[in-house]
């Protein structure tokens, strides 16, 4: 999991030694994602809520990479196996395009 999570933070330009830090690394995942910071408030504090916030975070990722939902399901249910898939497939970052940000990037 680690040379995996590794070799997806090293796909989407980021440092991949980050995945070993705990609380970093998710941090590291909302800027994969293109989520702001204050997500990772919500998945560290906020009780119930953070597991929704957690999903909503995979989907992100697994969306900046061009896969889809059922991807984020297999990320969530078989992580041993979806991680891999992401970090050593052909997967290429594409970057995240959450509805509305196209506007908050031309100004």
């Amino acid at each position: 999991m680690i040379a995996s999570q590794w070799r997806v933070f090293s796909k989407a330009g980021q440092p991949g030694w980050a995945c070993l830090i705990p609380i970093y690394n998710i941090y590291i995942m909302t800027l994969i994602a293109k989520k702001t910071g204050w997500w990772l408030a919500i998945i560290l504090l906020v009780p119930l809520v953070n597991l929704v916030f957690a999903i909503m975070l995979l989907n992100g990722v697994a969306k900046a990479f061009g896969k889809t939902e059922g991807f984020t399901v297999g990320m969530i249910f078989l992580p041993i196996n979806f991680w891999p898939i992401l970090g050593f497939g052909d997967a290429q970052y594409q970057g995240a395009q959450a509805e509305g940000s196209q506007e908050i990037l031309d100004a």
